[in-house]
C-alpha cells in the first residue's frame, strides 16, 4: 500500500524529518510518500497560518498523480482534515486525533506538550470537535517554535522533557503527547516523563493507516464528509500548470499487508 504523509508546511527538512521517522514504524511493503506543500507558510503558528496551509495540502494531494490508499495529514490542531476526507476515496488520518486516540488506550487521561503557546487553544479546539477533549488533562507549551524544534533537536528535547514532567506531576496525566509535526523522530526517555508513555501523533497515524487499510474501510461518504458536488471552482487547484486529477481514483492496492 502507498500512504502519503503531508507536511503542513513549506519546509523540506521537517518532511524528509516525516517520512523517515514514519519508515520507522510501516509494514514490510507500505510505502511512505511525503509531500510538501507547493505554496504556504514556512511554518504553522496560528490561525491565518492553518487556514492557509489548509488550501495548500488539499492543492497538493488533489494534484498528486499516483495512486494511494491513505493520507496523513501532519500537523498538530491544524485545519484542513475534513476537507480531505470530502475530496479522498482513501482513509484520511489526522496526527492530532491519531496521537489522542492511542493515548487514550493507554492511560486515563494525557497531556499534549506543543510548540509555542499561541498554539494551544488551536489544539484545544480540534480536539473538543473530535471529541477527544474530556481525557486530556492539560496542553503545555514548549516555547519553541516549529522551526526552532528543527533546528536545535537537544534543545527541543530538553524543552519538551521540563513540559512533560509537570504534565504528569501536577496536571495528573498519565500519557504523554509530542503535540508538533516538528516532533518527529523525538526521543524522550521515562525519566524525561516521569515514567509516563510518549505518544508520536506521526507514528500512531502510520499504524491506524495500515489498519483502516487492511479492514477495507474508508471515510463515510453518507452524508458530512460527501463528495463535493460537481460545480465550477475559479482557479482551483492554485498550483500554476497543474489539473486537478479526480478524486475517485482508484486506490494504489487492495491487499492486506501482514
Amino acid at each position: 500500500m502507498r500512504i502519503l504523509i503531508v507536511n503542513v508546511n513549506t519546509s523540506t527538512a521537517i518532511t524528509r524529518a516525516l517520512a523517515e521517522q514514519a519508515r520507522t514504524v510501516a509494514r514490510t511493503g507500505t510505502e511512505i510518500e511525503a509531500l510538501t506543500p507547493r505554496f504556504g507558510p514556512a511554518s504553522v503558528e496560528g490561525n491565518f497560518e492553518s487556514h492557509l496551509a489548509a488550501v495548500a495540502v488539499m492543492d497538493r494531494v488533489m494534484t498528486y498523480d499516483r495512486p494511494y490508499d491513505a493520507v496523513i495529514q501532519a500537523g498538530f490542531g491544524d485545519h484542513g482534515k475534513e476537507g480531505l476526507q470530502e475530496l479522498c476515496p482513501t482513509p484520511v488520518i489526522d496526527i492530532t486525533e491519531a496521537a489522542a486516540h492511542t493515548a487514550c488506550l493507554l492511560g486515563h487521561r494525557y497531556s499534549v506538550v506543543t510548540s509555542l503557546d499561541r498554539t494551544v487553544p488551536m489544539i484545544r479546539d480540534r480536539l473538543t470537535l473530535a471529541g477527544l477533549r474530556t481525557r486530556c488533562a492539560s496542553v503545555r507549551a514548549s516555547g519553541l517554535g516549529v522551526l526552532e524544534l528543527e533546528s536545535d533537536p537537544t534543545a527541543a528535547a530538553e524543552a519538551v522533557a521540563r513540559q512533560a514532567r509537570l504534565a504528569v506531576e501536577q496536571d495528573g496525566a498519565e500519557v504523554v503527547v509530542l503535540g508538533c509535526g516538528g516532533m518527529a523522530g523525538m526521543e524522550l526517555t521515562p525519566e524525561d516523563t516521569a515514567g509516563a508513555p510518549v505518544v508520536d501523533g506521526l507514528t500512531s497515524a502510520v499504524a491506524l493507516a495500515e489498519s483502516l487499510v487492511g479492514l477495507g474501510l474508508t471515510t463515510s461518504k453518507v452524508r458530512t464528509f460527501a463528495t463535493p458536488r460537481p460545480k465550477p471552482v475559479t482557479h482551483w487547484p492554485l498550483s500554476p500548470g497543474l489539473e486537478a486529477r479526480s478524486p475517485r481514483r482508484a486506490p494504489a492496492t487492495t491487499e492486506t499487508r501482514p
